[in-house]
């Protein structure tokens, strides 16, 4: 990478430098085609190998007409078996011996993130004495040890209850993993829809001391950030917000404009892109699929991002000793929670979302900046666009002309933000071809990684739970009709929890859209006997002092009656 340097006289061999680091990433990303070593078996011998596989010879008894067709990859002989355009085995062969390695039928054919392989997301974070210490500290540090019968106490174990899914996604079996996901999706999306309307009860009630929860956070955000720099890898996810910063930095489409291998990875609003773009400067795309330290820088920023803001959050709801241990237990719940860490291992984009939505929480009571921020998350990832209705008409004061105002200056800050940043795609290359990658492409996507895509035939559900997830969003922009700061957390999470639950291809990592939202609403919830005026955000918090009373002006108090 060329640096400007200070003197004039080195200003050409910089730009010429400059010029080589712009085409070398082309050639590095040329095409390379893969030969097997002197002395390995080729192409036929592996097809003869793999003939004698149980999942074809299963298959060929259904399918007489497969064919074989070989090609070499990573190493080994990939040998699929085909009807037409249809692949229904996949055979992998050692070049060397000529033994099957692995084989694959159904999803894992077409999807190697659902065959198991170990590391393939978060790297050691997976390892159980990794993941299971985390999954201890997280319950620990969060349970009321008080008064274990509490529903918050079952939330915390509901929350680490997707590691059962999860155990299952990484050997492989996703007939069980996916189905054993969604009990936990509406348990969380019932519980979010009743603390938003009826309050719940007493929440979050860890026994530590705040300076031992913030300690604790601040430990195992250094544990996480270390793990990543020493060992994680960017999935496709990360490597197209790469290669989108890449493009708007070199003022190229953005869409319908990606490499072959990563094709699809144009699917995102255009805000994700230009949240890497300060990474991907410092650290510029090669060109290819490589470590991509700007995928890891990106992902430690939004990590970090979250985690401060949720500190932010708890100080403003509560001044004082009672919001520091606000802050402290938010902070606390987002460090040690597992699904979060998963996220950052994987260097994911998907903790933008959840910082965007708790700055979000943080502008509350700022109608225009919170109009900012929710355009901002809506342009990422698009589902945040849910939320809309409700923030829209979000007031804490109940006068009527001061809600239209602040209804006006929302609408202003989303419609800013939406046309800064969609003035570029829509001039090229177009709205309508931003609409075929994007919103048109996720809606027609099909995925295993779902009931409805594992059973067609429960589409009609699904689309019931789709619309009822819109009526309650544009509902609840009237219904209750003055919220608390814990009924907007609450009820955003039962938004996009019901989104999630309709999702074609559903993920863990999507788990830190919702989560920041219910840490607030559960950590806001007071016992039953609630105070007349409910937690909310005015910006900014000014402390007054209230006069000492005069012993001169003071006066008995008058008797009733």
């Amino acid at each position: 990478m060329a640096r400007r340097g200070a003197a004039g006289r080195r200003v050409g061999v910089a730009l010429l430098l400059l010029a080589l680091a712009l085409l070398l990433p082309g050639a590095a990303g040329a095409a390379k085609t893969e030969e097997p070593a002197p002395g390995d078996i080729g192409s036929q011998r592996a097809i003869q190998a793999a003939a004698k596989d149980p999942n074809v010879l299963k298959e060929e008894r259904v399918h007489p007409d497969l064919a074989p067709s070989a090609a070499y990859k990573h190493e080994k002989w990939e040998v699929g078996w085909f009807e037409g355009e249809r692949e229904y085995v996949l055979v992998m062969v050692d070049p060397k011996t000529g033994e099957v390695t692995e084989s694959w039928t159904g999803y894992q054919v077409a999807w190697e993130m659902a065959r198991g392989y170990s590391g393939e997301f978060a790297h050691s974070l997976n390892s159980p004495l990794i993941w299971l210490p985390l999954c201890a500290v997280f319950l620990v540090g969060l349970f009321d040890w008080r008064r274990w019968r509490r529903v918050a106490n079952l939330d915390l174990l509901v929350l680490l209850g997707f590691g059962v899914s999860h155990i299952f996604f990484n050997l492989g079996n996703i007939g069980l993993s996916v189905p054993l996901a969604y009990p936990v999706l509406v348990y969380l999306l019932v519980r979010s829809l009743w603390v938003g309307f009826r309050g719940g009860g007493a929440g979050l009630r860890p026994v530590w001391p705040t300076m031992w929860l913030l300690v604790a956070a601040l430990f195992l955000m250094g544990f996480r950030v270390g793990l990543n720099m020493a060992d994680a890898g960017a999935i496709d996810v990360g490597y197209a917000g790469v290669v989108g910063a890449d493009k708007i930095a070199h003022g190229e489409p953005l869409y319908g404009n990606f490499p072959k291998d990563i094709s699809s990875g144009d699917t995102y609003g255009p805000v994700n892109y230009l949240a890497y773009v300060p990474f991907e400067r410092i650290w510029p795309y090669s060109g290819e699929w490589d470590t991509l330290p700007a995928a890891h820088g990106a992902s430690i920023a939004f990590d970090i991002a979250t985690f401060v803001l949720l500190l932010v959050l708890g100080i403003r709801i509560r001044p004082g000793p009672p919001g520091r241990r606000l802050a402290a237990i938010l902070a606390f719940g987002w460090a040690a929670f597992p699904y979060t860490a998963y996220v950052l291992e994987s260097d994911s984009n998907d903790s933008l979302i959840a910082a965007l939505l708790v700055l979000t929480l943080v502008l509350l009571a700022k109608p225009f900046w919170r109009g900012v921020s929710l355009s901002l998350a809506t342009w990422a990832k698009f589902v945040p666009l849910m939320l809309a209705p409700m923030l829209l008409t979000y007031h804490p004061s109940p006068c009527p002309g001061s809600r239209r105002k602040a209804m006006i200056l929302f609408a202003l800050g989303f419609a800013a933000v939406t046309v800064v940043v969609m003035a570029w795609p829509a001039i090229d290359p177009g709205l309508k071809v931003f609409y075929e990658r994007t919103i048109a492409a996720q809606a027609g996507r099909t995925s295993p990684f779902s009931i409805w895509g594992q059973d067609e035939s429960l589409e009609p559900i699904r689309i019931a739970i789709l619309a009822a997830t819109g009526v309650l969003a544009i509902a609840l922009a009237f219904v209750p009709r003055r919220k608390s700061l814990l009924q907007v957390a609450a009820l955003s999470a039962a938004l996009l929890l019901g989104v999630q639950i309709t999702l074609h291809h559903w993920f863990y990592l999507y788990i830190v859209w919702f989560f920041p939202l219910l840490l607030v609403a559960l950590a806001l919830l007071e016992p039953t006997e609630e105070p007349e005026d409910p937690p909310t955000i005015r910006w900014p918090i000014r402390r007054r002092r209230e006069p000492e009373p005069s012993p001169a002006r003071s006066r008995p108090p008058v008797p009733a009656g």
